[in-house]
């Protein structure tokens, strides 16, 4: 079974013929690492705190064991707070989301701009879940109204329907470190894009003192 290794490191097993160290390697609340009887873990998993609860699972289920140890989290990009904005002052035809992250922000800047009506377009079945409880409100303001026939930008961006319109706005919120794959794809269609930066990733500083 294979894992990304952006979210799953594996301990080195040891030597051959050589028995692992007993005792085992758990976070304490404040952060350290605690001792306590178990075997140590065969991976360490870092993404946010409260976002690694199924691959943890999946984990386990083929009995691998595994330590929680964040090292990452999101935290405000350079556009956060114009979003509400935006979207107040502005009509898009489409607004892409790529990722559950930038979905919970965008559902944020929505709802301080007093829940507009928007048309959205998703990538993967992750991103348009987070959307699942607004869109089936009675008001029905926002609308998941697409999504590519295989979980990419770049597919998204190549397969996006355009109206007859002449100009077909996009808003493309976005982490700050994402790549321009859907804005470029959906430019070279003759979409207008405009893309906020409304979230960033940035490093958890670990305390990994044992005591």
């Amino acid at each position: 079974m294979a894992f990304s290794s952006s979210l799953a490191f594996p301990f080195p097993s040891p030597p051959s013929g050589q028995a692992r160290p007993a005792g085992r390697l758990r976070a304490g609340a404040t952060g350290r690492l605690l001792g306590c009887s178990s075997p140590p873990p065969d991976v360490v998993v870092t993404r946010e705190r409260g976002k690694n609860a199924k691959l943890i699972a999946a984990l386990e289920k083929h009995n691998i064991q595994s330590l929680e140890l964040p090292l990452i989290k999101h935290v405000d990009g350079p556009d956060t707070y114009r979003l509400p904005d935006v979207l107040r002052n502005d009509k898009f035809d489409w607004i892409t989301i790529s990722s559950p992250e930038a979905a919970a922000v965008f559902l944020q800047g929505w709802k301080a701009a007093a829940s507009p009506k928007v048309r959205v377009a998703v990538v993967g079945a992750g991103t348009a879940k987070v959307f699942d409880e607004v869109s089936q409100s009675d008001d029905q303001s926002l609308e998941v109204a697409f999504s590519p026939s295989k979980a990419m930008g770049k597919v998204l961006a190549s397969e996006l329907p355009r109206g007859s319109e002449s100009t077909c706005k996009v808003l493309y919120p976005a982490s700050a470190k994402a790549s321009r794959e859907i804005q470029d794809g959906l430019s070279d269609r003759g979409f207008h894009v405009t893309r906020l930066n409304t979230y960033t990733t940035g490093l958890v500083k670990a305390d990994l003192k044992s005591r």
